[in-house]
């Protein structure tokens, strides 16, 4: 079965840290644009980061540029996001995303970050 399933949200204070991962299943990441997107309340879901599987070129919102680091292993078909400095306005579902041209693209499930004191 070909899914992406998300893991390691949770409750966190502020100036926290979080590990996200994204395990892919039933296809590769080889050749693959993944991103990490986020959806607060009442608001837009926004991307985060994004990264090339080959090469592993990066691109991050300005909001969390020098506090969030996106990364892959594809040789376990996972890709991480370092959440540090976590601030309220952080609080989202955050979302992975697999995309490639001519193939259909790919969402998880999602998982609640909840940065509160």
């Amino acid at each position: 079965q070909v899914q992406l399933v998300e893991a390691g949200g949770g409750l966190v204070q502020p100036g926290g840290s979080l590990r996200l991962s994204c395990a892919a299943s039933g296809f590769s990441f080889n050749y693959y644009t993944m991103g990490w997107y986020r959806q607060a309340p009442g608001k837009e879901r926004e991307l985060v980061a994004a990264i090339l599987s080959i090469g592993g070129s990066t691109n991050y919102a300005d909001s969390v540029k020098g506090r969030f680091t996106i990364s892959t292993d594809n040789a376990k078909n996972t890709m991480y996001l370092q959440m540090n400095s976590l601030k309220p306005d952080d609080t989202a579902v955050y979302y992975c995303r697999a995309t490639r041209y001519g193939y259909r693209e790919l969402w998880g499930q999602g998982t609640l970050v909840t940065v509160s004191s």
